[in-house]
């Protein structure tokens, strides 16, 4: 071996799902969304003067979504940090609160990127299992007030020290979704660190911790358009935060590259945010076709975990996952398997269109069969 090889960083970097380059294949395995964006976005495109908007530099303070993005949620525009998909914003999140010698903490099956994040920076993390066959969070398990005291403990009556919290909710991939007074609790539970909710999914739930941010100074709260605004290939991500918060964001974004934002996409995120009709019908749509989903796989003998989210997370009964997963693919059905102790006989379907879901359940049935 050489030398210089022993200053090679190495590191097991998180598997995206497939994506298969036939177009003939039903892709139920990514979260994607089933349907197009607004129609406002592709105007917004053709509508641009494209030979200036290629040969020039994007802004790199997004300035014009941010304003959109602030007018959006009532807020103000130093409450706003936007990035290239919500991945590229809490990897800068990871990077700019998590500088201490305590650990980090986040559930055992989430989102896998979040340990990924955490070996590349160099930051100590703890996984803390989920409850249960049902995959609970609990937020006892990150800390609580002890009545009888100051400090902040766990169930056992131990002292908790963490170097931050970050929770996807809804969680992926179970679909869970925890409640905002439980998500407050873990507020509560722990002041001194930043607390990150991973919003990916949210719009296709019940509540967001939105509400919560006057209150909590050190909360973090990440969104993306990838999902529910069907922009998953323009990468559009952005974190809602105090100013305070943001501002150090920024400050580690711009010292890692000024340009991470096409011109293309910014415009198509800002014309997006501007069709609240057409987003709306669209996640009524998904809604409608995520109950099917729940009823017809559970008509098939499958255990569907509750979802609030754009996808469903299902074991048959009757075959182990693994083997499901194979018989759809070779039937050019792609869905996700995990090979994870405790999920290993779990997929998550994406919900798709009626109709991709219909030939999803007759090459069920035909396996099955």
């Amino acid at each position: 071996m050489r030398k210089w090889e022993d200053n090679l960083r190495r590191v097991e970097p998180y598997i995206p799902g497939e994506q298969p380059q036939s177009q003939d294949v039903i892709k139920l395995n990514t979260n994607e969304n089933p349907y197009p964006p607004s129609p406002k976005v592709e105007e917004a495109i053709r509508s641009m003067d494209l030979g200036t908007a290629m040969r020039k530099y994007p802004d790199p303070e997004s300035g014009k979504l941010v304003r959109a993005l602030a007018e959006y949620y009532g807020t103000d525009r130093d409450h706003i940090f936007v990035g290239m998909g919500s991945d590229d914003v809490l990897a800068t999140a990871f990077m700019s609160f998590f500088n201490s010698d305590n650990p980090i903490v986040f559930p055992d099956i989430t989102y896998s990127f979040y340990p990924v994040w955490a070996k590349l920076y160099g930051i100590p993390y703890k996984e803390i299992p989920l409850y249960g066959d049902g995959f609970l969070l609990r937020p006892i398990d990150y800390g609580y007030i002890d009545p009888d005291g100051d400090g902040i403990t766990d169930e056992s009556g131990e002292a908790v020290t963490n170097g931050g919290v970050v929770i996807a909710n809804p969680n992926a991939p179970t679909g869970i979704m925890l409640s905002r007074k439980d998500i407050e609790k873990i507020l509560i539970a722990n002041p001194d660190v930043i607390v990150i909710v991973d919003e990916a999914y949210v719009d296709y739930a019940d509540e967001s911790a939105l509400p919560l941010l006057p209150d909590y100074e050190n909360l973090v709260i990440v969104r993306t358009f990838s999902k529910s605004r069907a922009m998953a290939g323009m990468r559009i991500g952005f974190a809602i935060a105090s100013p305070r918060l943001i501002r150090v964001m920024n400050d580690v974004a711009q010292s890692v590259n000024s340009y991470t934002k096409s011109a293309t996409s910014l415009e198509a995120a800002v014309a997006s945010l501007q069709d609240e009709e057409y987003f709306r019908a669209r996640i009524d749509d998904v809604l409608r076709t995520r109950a099917r989903t729940v009823m017809e796989l559970k008509k098939r003998s499958f255990n569907v975990l509750p979802s609030s989210t754009n996808f469903v997370f299902a074991a048959p009964t009757w075959t182990t996952g693994e083997d499901l997963y194979d018989g759809l693919r070779e039937r050019d059905i792609y869905v996700r398997h995990f090979s994870k102790e405790r999920i290993n006989n779990y997929l998550r379907i994406t919900i798709g269109t009626d109709e991709q879901m219909n030939d999803l359940f007759a090459a069920i049935d035909d396996i099955h069969a």
